[in-house]
């Protein structure tokens, strides 16, 4: 197994200037992509709905169940597309459409199970710490703000040093918790650079959701290029799962 490396400080210009240019060396099959993502979600919903309205509530928790999942599948079939095409664009390749509508079952598994374990942990954190917030509340209302100010800054601070886990999972070998600690060993090192990377990204989304949504086929395959470009910068190109060969 690779050793994670630290103490890399991240260029976050840099990462821009790169993955602006990936995505400007092949914009239209990642906005395709992107459009095909979010018009296959559209169809999704409205035929759930329908038949959700047609069954007259008679299987709620079934049609809930179907939404979730199918929601589930349709994302990491985009994410992972996108992130298959914004990594060879960073190579200098322009990858086809094909490229991106390839289904990776494997990758798409150790995707979703990174994100519930770091969910899961998140989930425990935030639990704790609401119920610390009922017990000092109960003692003291201004003592009530200590712990959910201790709260959201731990929340933020995971926020932040996880932001790559997404890549890590799909690009690097190791069990759920292992990736969470690389992300933590690898982004502690330049921590506030990576807050000021993940600000310019949800600048940039919030622009594409300003320009009446239509701008997110831009914004947010161009937010996979930039985020996909620092990691590239902190863990190098080494592709240990085969991911960009299935």
């Amino acid at each position: 197994m690779t050793e994670t490396p630290a103490n890399k400080r991240l260029h976050v210009l840099q990462a821009v200037e790169d993955g602006w240019d990936a995505f400007a060396r092949t914009p239209w099959p990642l906005v395709l992509f992107t459009l095909l993502t979010g018009g296959v979600w559209v169809l999704f919903q409205t035929i759930v709905r329908a038949a959700d309205h047609w069954s007259g509530d008679s299987a709620p928790l079934a049609f809930l169940v179907i939404d979730v999942v199918g929601n589930t599948i349709i994302s990491l079939w985009g994410f992972t597309g996108l992130v298959r095409g914004a990594w060879k664009s960073l190579n200098g390749a322009k990858p086809s459409f094909s490229d991106l509508m390839r289904w990776d079952g494997k990758a798409a598994g150790r995707l979703f199970i990174n994100q519930i374990v770091l969910a899961i942990i998140i989930s425990i954190i935030a639990g704790v710490f609401i119920w610390l917030t009922s017990e000092f509340i109960a003692a003291s209302t201004f003592a009530g703000f200590i712990p959910l100010i201790a709260g959201l800054v731990i929340f933020i601070y995971l926020s932040v040093n996880q932001k790559l886990l997404p890549f890590i999972a799909l690009l690097q070998t190791g069990y759920p918790i292992e990736n969470i600690q690389k992300g933590q060993k690898s982004i502690d090192a330049t921590w506030w650079w990576m807050l000021l990377l993940l600000i310019i990204n949800s600048i940039i989304l919030f622009v594409g959701l300003v320009l009446i949504g239509v701008g997110l086929l831009v914004a947010s395959p161009l937010v996979i290029c930039i985020s996909l470009a620092a990691y590239r910068q902190l863990f190098g190109t080494d592709d240990q799962t085969g991911f960009l060969n299935t």
